[in-house]
C-alpha cells in the first residue's frame, strides 16, 4: 500500500469510528468540549516523521475533520506558550482562549485553521491555563462540560494542576479532565493521573487512537472496569495482563496490563461499545470469559473471579551459580502451566498443584495448595557438582543409592573425558566402562558423596 492510499485508509477509518458515536449516542445533552493545546516551545522536539508540532497539527486536523457532523457537539480552542518567546523571562500567563465554544460544523474549520498558524514560543503554564478555562465555559443548564489536554511537558510555572483541576471539578466547570501526553516519559503518568485521565501518546497511530477513545468516552459516556475478585468478590487482584478479543473475529482488540487506579479502584478502561468481546486474562492459569456486552452510555462493570496466591521456590542458603527449574501443572493434570526458577516467586490462582522440580534426581511433590494471598514456599538444597574425569569416551550413568536399591539419576556424555553434574546431596553410584573394553566384567564403579555447595572429584 502506497503513502497516498494509506492516508485515505486512516480518514476513512476515523470518518467510520465517527459515524458510530452518531448513530449509536444519545445525545440529550450538549457536549462542550474545550481542546487546551500545548504551543510551548518542546513541540519543537523531533517526533517520529517529523517535529512534535507538525505531527500534532496533521492528526489534529484530520481528528476535527471527523468530528463536524457529530450533533449536539460544541468545540472551543484555548492554546498556551504561543505568544511570547521563553527567553529571557517566563511568560506563565501565556495562554488564551484562540476560538471560542460554538456547534462543531462551526468550529472545527475555525480551529483547524488557528492550529496550523500556531508556533511554539514559550513555557507550560498547565495550572494558570486551567484557571483561565472557567471563563471559557459559559453558563449553560444542560451542557456537560469537558476539557482535553494535549501536552508535551509538565507544570513549568511552579502552578499545581491537581489541585486547579480538584477545585474546578468540585465547582462543576467541567468533568475530569482528559489529559494527552504526546511523547513523554511514562513516569509522567502520575504526575496528570492526579489531574485527570491520563493517555500516553508514544507515535503518530497512537495519536489517532487515544483522540477517538477520548472522544467516545466524552460522547457517550461508555466506560468499563473489569474487577479482578478475590476468594471475598473483593476487586483486590490486580497487575496481570488482559486480551479482548472481538467475539465475531476472533481479532485482538486490546491489550491492558490491569492497574489499580490511584483512588484505589480498577482503572477504568475505554472499549468501542459497540462490539461484544471475550476477555482473556492472564493470570496462572488463564481465565476466560465470553460474550461480554458493552452498555452504551454507562459505566460497565466485568467481574472476573481471580482469587491467587503466591509460589516461592527457595534454594537453602545462597543461590548458587546452578538453581534448577520447576515444572508446575494443575493437580492431577499432566499439561504444563508454567516454568518457574528457583529464587523467583509466581502469582497463581488459588488450588492444588503438582510440581516437578528438575535437579538430580528430580524431586516431585504433589498437592500443593496455593491460598488466598499467601505465599507458599518451597525449599530445597543446595547442589554439589560432581566433577567426573574418565580419561576416555565411554558409557556411564550415575545412580541414587539409598542403600536398598539403586534409583538411575542421568547418563554420561558418551564423548566427554571430563564433565560436571550437578546433583543433590546424597550417596551416590557410577557405573562406567570404556567404549574400547569389550568384558562386561571390567565395569568399573566408584561410590561418592554429594554436599552442598561442595565439589567431588571423581577419577578412573
Amino acid at each position: 500500500m502506497n503513502v497516498f492510499h494509506k492516508k485515505k485508509s486512516l480518514k476513512f477509518i476515523l470518518i467510520i469510528y465517527s459515524t458510530f458515536i452518531i448513530q449509536h449516542s444519545t445525545f440529550s445533552q450538549t457536549n462542550r468540549i474545550l481542546f487546551i493545546f500545548d504551543d510551548s516551545y518542546s513541540m519543537y522536539a523531533p517526533w517520529n516523521s517529523n517535529i512534535k508540532i507538525e505531527v500534532a497539527k496533521k492528526i489534529m486536523g484530520e481528528f476535527l475533520d471527523s468530528i463536524k457532523t457529530i450533533p449536539n457537539l460544541e468545540i472551543a480552542l484555548r492554546c498556551y506558550g504561543h505568544t511570547t518567546f521563553i527567553k529571557p523571562t517566563r511568560n506563565c500567563k501565556d495562554t488564551k482562549l484562540e476560538v471560542p465554544f460554538a456547534k462543531a460544523y462551526e468550529n472545527a474549520i475555525k480551529i483547524k485553521q488557528r492550529i496550523q498558524k500556531l508556533e511554539p514560543l514559550g513555557t507550560t503554564p498547565i495550572a494558570y491555563s486551567l484557571g483561565e478555562c472557567v471563563n471559557d465555559f459559559t453558563p449553560c443548564s444542560d451542557c456537560r462540560n469537558i476539557v482535553i489536554l494535549i501536552t508535551d511537558g509538565i507544570e513549568e510555572c511552579e502552578g499545581n494542576p491537581c489541585e486547579v483541576s480538584k477545585e474546578l471539578q468540585k465547582k462543576g466547570i467541567f468533568l475530569r479532565p482528559f489529559v494527552i501526553g504526546v511523547g513523554l516519559d511514562v513516569k509522567f503518568a502520575d504526575v496528570f493521573g492526579c489531574m485527570g485521565k491520563f493517555y500516553d501518546v508514544s507515535n503518530e497511530a497512537n495519536f489517532k487512537d487515544v483522540l477517538n477513545l477520548v472522544l467516545t468516552e466524552a460522547i457517550t459516556q461508555t466506560t468499563v472496569q473489569v474487577d479482578l475478585l478475590d476468594i471475598n468478590k473483593h476487586p483486590t487482584e490486580t497487575n496481570v495482563t488482559m486480551t479482548f478479543f472481538d467475539n465475531q473475529t476472533k481479532q485482538i482488540k486490546y491489550n491492558y496490563l490491569h492497574t489499580i487506579n490511584i483512588a484505589g479502584n480498577p482503572d477504568t478502561l475505554i472499549l468501542n461499545p459497540f462490539k461484544t468481546y471475550d476477555l482473556l486474562v492472564h493470570t496462572i492459569p488463564p481465565i476466560e470469559k465470553k460474550n461480554i456486552i458493552i452498555t452504551q452510555g454507562k459505566h460497565n462493570i466485568i467481574p472476573v473471579d481471580a482469587p491467587q496466591g503466591f509460589l516461592s521456590l527457595l534454594i537453602e542458603g545462597n543461590i548458587s551459580k546452578y538453581y534448577p527449574t520447576c515444572i508446575v501443572r494443575k493437580k492431577g493434570e499432566m499439561a504444563t502451566i508454567n516454568v518457574q526458577d528457583f529464587g523467583k516467586t509466581e502469582k497463581y490462582l488459588i488450588g492444588k498443584y503438582d510440581i516437578e522440580i528438575l535437579t538430580l534426581p528430580r524431586i516431585k511433590m504433589f498437592d500443593i495448595e496455593i491460598k488466598q494471598s499467601e505465599d507458599h514456599k518451597i525449599f530445597v538444597q543446595s547442589s554439589g557438582s560432581a566433577y567426573i574425569s574418565k580419561g576416555g569416551a565411554g558409557f556411564g550413568s550415575i545412580y541414587l543409592d539409598d542403600g536398598k536399591k539403586m534409583i538411575w539419576v542421568c547418563n554420561l556424555n558418551f564423548n566427554l573425558n571430563t564433565e560436571i553434574i550437578y546433583l543433590q546431596p546424597g550417596n551416590y553410584k557410577l557405573e562406567f566402562r570404556y567404549d574400547g573394553i569389550k568384558e562386561t566384567i571390567k565395569t568399573i564403579e566408584k561410590r561418592f558423596i554429594i554436599l552442598p555447595k561442595i565439589a567431588t572429584n571423581i577419577r578412573f
